[in-house]
């Protein structure tokens, strides 16, 4: 089981090189981590960008392009629909958001003509967090897409967040239904929905994954507050591999808390698409961009 982000790299470098679409490639931080990640023998990378903003960077930041197929483009939208095209293609594998604002890389993605997303499906964002103290890897769900999954939305988001967890070597994956308590509270849907859909993964409505809740954020994280509170009968209480967390907001607080208050490392990608795509914040680091790159390498084989 893979229990550091680091370890990530090392699995994905072992399966080979993919082939990286960028998607408007001509910031700092991207071109830094895209190039990382060709140092490292993740990803053989085609950017899309405006060539001589590209050079120009690279030639500050001291970043060899000798790896880099650039493909001209000043126009970020221009861009975005080149790089998915590619990946809907076949002709590239994985698919990484540069400096273009999230919509219009969204749009993009969403974009009926360019096949990338199945006519009825669910989009969603996963997100992988190294958080000091805790054991394992925590996997996280959904901090960027949908703002408030309704209860159908929330049974797929399980099921990729348990995807993910298999990604990482977790065969049957224990998540937590995030609510403001463990105790059921027919007043709070997060409470009442948790509670049903622990009930549908006792029955094995789900998969094959662990489902329980409601549980509080400390009493799914922390054996001994679930103890202190008597917390019983749970098999996933204290020891949670993935977060379901019930609306945007709380799940973007527990994303950025980690990583500013808790100093955690973090990956990110969106899935429900034909090949995983990166999406991380135009202020991420390049850690961060190279770890994201390395899960959905690891993601797409």
């Amino acid at each position: 089981m893979i229990t550091r982000l680091s370890e990530i790299v090392d699995e994905a470098r072992a399966k080979g090189a993919r082939r990286l679409a960028v998607a408007y490639g001509q910031d700092a931080h991207t071109l830094k981590a895209v190039h990382n990640a060709y140092e490292e023998g993740l990803v053989i990378p085609t950017i899309y960008g405006d060539r001589r903003i590209i050079n120009e960077v690279c030639a500050a930041e001291d970043i060899d392009t000798s790896g880099f197929t650039i493909v001209n483009e000043p126009v970020d939208v221009n861009c975005v629909a080149m790089a998915v095209r590619a990946v809907s293609s076949g002709e590239a594998d994985v698919l990484m958001k540069g400096l273009v604002s999230t919509d219009k890389y969204m749009r993009g993605i969403l974009n009926k003509d360019a096949g990338l997303f199945p006519p009825k499906g669910t989009l969603s964002h996963v997100a992988v967090v190294e958080l000091p103290g805790y054991s394992k890897l925590l996997c996280i769900s959904d901090a960027a897409v949908i703002p408030a999954p309704d209860f159908k939305q929330k049974t797929v988001l399980i099921k990729y967040l348990s995807q993910v967890a298999n990604v990482l070597g977790i065969e049957k994956p224990k998540v937590a239904c995030i609510a403001p308590s463990e105790q059921v509270l027919p007043s709070v849907m997060s409470s009442t929905e948790g509670a049903i859909l622990a009930k549908m993964g006792d029955r094995g409505q789900l998969g094959n994954f662990t489902v329980d809740g409601p549980l509080s954020l400390d009493v799914a994280l922390y054996k001994e507050v679930a103890e202190e509170k008597k917390v019983k009968g749970s098999h996933v209480a204290g020891n949670a591999d993935c977060l379901l967390f019930p609306n945007i907001e709380s799940a973007n607080v527990f994303f950025k808390s980690a990583s500013h208050f808790g100093h955690a490392e973090l990956a990110a990608m969106v899935v429900g698409t034909k090949v995983p795509c990166v999406l991380t914040s135009r202020g991420d680091t390049p850690l961060t961009k190279l770890y994201s790159i390395a899960l959905a390498c690891l993601a797409a084989h």
